[in-house]
């Protein structure tokens, strides 16, 4: 029940929260005395997953040149305006499409900045000899790998097979690629329409067992608006009533040799994850599509990839829309993206919003404290076993709210996107 009254209000309090203002040639405020997360967003992927609402297009080789071109001028900027960055983050779309463009952009980027650690993203198709030495070469530390399932019908209907092979190669490359990174992650989906108890089990079996990787990531499928046609007619009907039961086998499953990173994030030792805004309370962005969050104001650029490299080519900024949170809106935002991380230092959050901040938060913490999804220690609030899943229904909620704002934002521009995936057909 406290499940589905979570999901009705996050979907009424994410269709506020995402409504972003027209913000041309906005750019970015100046940086403080600190040094940020960087995500760099790649938007260019050879095969168009029927699931994903992620802002991404079928790879053009000339275009990609271009965009890689711009997004290197845009990382210039920012060092030019004072930014540093301890942390980058690589995601897409498949950021090692187009292998040696990368490798150009981490050498620049760890040539300009102090940056420790790189987490980029890659598909099983990529883990080959070359990848893995070129993106090791480049100070990436961090490979997380899309696998979903290594079940062979589930890759099928999820357009993936072909592609990327199946169950039995994925595990085959994951096991060669096992110990050339500080952190070997793989990125899982569970809740499948079709997918079965013994399916996940067996999932959880390879990856812990047979493969061993050091992190494991298992997002609950989520649709949005646009992607519930091609999800019903490749994959089958999403439902929510077994979702929980599933989380339940992941972590039965994972219990004995991982402990939790996030409430969906299992890992050998302490490890960056991908969720970089559970650790993050601000970061700046670059490329098509990204989102940057610096006090209190989320700015998007734009999505239109065309329009990407022109204002960059102009010298102008790539931010087309920008959203400015309240102090109470900024509060619940941190309330659950810490929480996700497991427990909420209280004096972090009299640090930021000062020792009232709690208070101001009084309806929200009672209400988490009678539904049993928190626990006060003093010091710190921690998440329970079963406030756990609730949190994985509330980071489901937001992340398909941001889902619907890209579709928003992408409807914009059909002309750059392949035909079968404005009507649902991609495959």
């Amino acid at each position: 029940m406290i499940e589905q009254l979570l999901t009705w209000y996050l979907r009424r309090i994410n269709r506020r929260d995402m409504n972003f203002d027209p913000a041309p040639d906005i750019d970015l405020p100046p940086p403080q005395d600190r040094k940020y997360l960087l995500y760099v967003h790649i938007p260019f992927c050879t095969v168009l997953c029927p699931f994903c609402s992620f802002h991404r297009v079928k790879l053009e080789q000339e275009k990609a040149i271009n965009y890689f071109r711009a997004l290197r001028e845009e990382i210039r900027r920012l060092h030019q305006r004072g930014y540093d960055f301890s942390s980058v983050y690589v995601g897409g779309g498949t950021p090692t499409v187009m292998l040696h463009e990368m490798a150009e952009v981490m050498d620049l980027i760890r040539s300009l900045f102090s940056v420790r650690q790189i987490s980029i993203e890659t598909n099983p198709d990529d883990l080959n000899d070359e990848m893995m030495s070129l993106i090791k070469a480049a100070g990436v530390n961090r490979l997380s790998v899309g696998i979903q399932s290594f079940d062979d019908r589930l890759l099928k209907e999820m357009g993936r097979y072909d592609k990327y092979g199946s169950g039995a190669q994925i595990i085959e490359r994951l096991q060669e690629a096992r110990g050339r990174f500080d952190t070997l992650n793989a990125d899982m989906i569970f809740n499948i329409p079709h997918q079965s108890r013994s399916s996940l089990q067996r999932d959880i079996q390879i990856l812990t067992e047979s493969i061993g990787v050091a992190q494991a990531t298992f997002y609950p499928l989520m649709e949005s608006n646009s992607t519930k046609r091609a999800m019903s007619m490749k994959m089958g009907q999403i439902t929510y009533q077994r979702e929980k039961d599933f989380y339940q086998l992941i972590v039965e499953g994972m219990r004995s040799d991982y402990q939790r990173s996030t409430a969906w994030c299992f890992s050998r030792t302490d490890a960056m994850i991908d969720e970089y805004i559970v650790e993050e309370d601000e970061y700046v962005a670059v490329g098509s599509g990204a989102f940057s969050y610096l006090n209190g104001v989320a700015y998007s650029s734009t999505f239109s990839i065309n329009r990407y490299i022109d204002f960059i080519d102009s010298n102008r900024v790539a931010i087309t829309a920008k959203r400015s949170f309240g102090l109470c809106e900024r509060m619940r935002y941190d309330l659950m993206m810490v929480l996700f991380g497991l427990r909420m230092d209280k004096r972090v959050m009299h640090q930021r919003y000062g020792k009232q901040s709690l208070r101001v938060l009084w309806k929200e913490i009672l209400g988490l404290r009678l539904a049993g999804a928190i626990k006060d220690h003093g010091d710190y609030y921690q998440l329970t076993e079963k406030g756990m899943y609730y949190w994985v229904v509330m980071m489901r909620e937001f992340f398909i709210g941001v889902n619907n704002f890209r579709e928003q934002m992408r409807a914009n521009i059909k002309e750059e996107r392949d035909t079968d995936e404005i009507y649902g057909l991609a495959e």
